[in-house]
Order: structure tokens, then sequence, then C-alpha cells
């Protein structure tokens, strides 16, 4: 005779190999959790603590600080950063566009796609670059 399952037999089998896959998650997640618990602990217990004025002075970039805190940043350095950010983000959109492009039947769109994208980030450098945002001086 051949065996029967029940539905509720095979929902209760595919049930339990669905949380058992997110089980393993979960020690990941905590093993994590535990090793980096550790490691701080682990450094708490061991570095030594010996509090002294001259450790807790304002320390930067091996100057002592003298005068006033609030200092003058020329905003070139934040446009830099910003084309930086803007160009970095915008090359983590090439690898998706690669592995579209190689699918079947989306060659020519997906290209056409990409030379616009790459059309605008040409125009954004082009209009830094004329701005004079680009030289370092």
């Amino acid at each position: 005779m051949p065996e029967t399952t029940t539905p509720t037999a095979t929902t209760t089998v595919l049930a339990a190999d669905y949380f058992e896959s997110y089980s393993v998650v979960g020690l990941l997640a905590v093993l994590g959790v535990l090793f980096v618990a550790i490691a701080f602990g682990a450094g708490r217990l061991l570095r030594p603590v010996v509090p002294t004025p001259e450790k807790l002075l304002t320390y930067e970039c091996g100057v002592d600080p003298v005068g006033e805190g609030w200092a003058h940043t020329q905003v070139r350095y934040y446009v830099y950063a910003f084309l930086y950010v803007i160009f970095a983000v915008d090359s983590i959109f090439l690898f998706p566009w690669a592995t579209v492009f190689a699918a079947n039947g989306y060659g020519a769109t997906t290209l056409v796609e990409m030379f616009i994208f790459l059309g605008f980030l040409a125009v954004g450098l082009l209009y830094a670059y004329k701005k004079g945002v680009l030289t370092w001086t």
C-alpha cells in the first residue's frame, strides 16, 4: 500500500524547514553579538586605566589645543566630499545594470539607459569643472 501524507503533515514539514533556515541566521546573529560583547568586555578588563590631566586634554592631530574651539573650514572640502559620494553611489548602480545587461532581451534597452545615466554624470562633472570646483588651490 502506498503511503499517503496529509496536507497538515506536509505543511508542518515545510514550516519546520522554513524556520530552521531562519534559526541558523538567528544563531549567527547571536554569535556575532556575543563575539563583539566579549571583545569589548575583554578590552575593558585588560586595559590599564590611569587617568592623568594630560590624558584628559582635547587632542587633535598632535597639536595642543590653543585658543577657541571654533575653526573655519572651507566649503570646497565639503564639495569634494559631496562629489565623491555622488560618483561612488552612482558607480554602485553600474553593478546591477551589468547583471540586467547580460540577461536575454534587455541588452539594447539597458545600454541606452546606461548611456543616458552616464550622460547625466558627465554633465554634472562638466558643471563642477566649469564652476572651478575641481581646481585645488
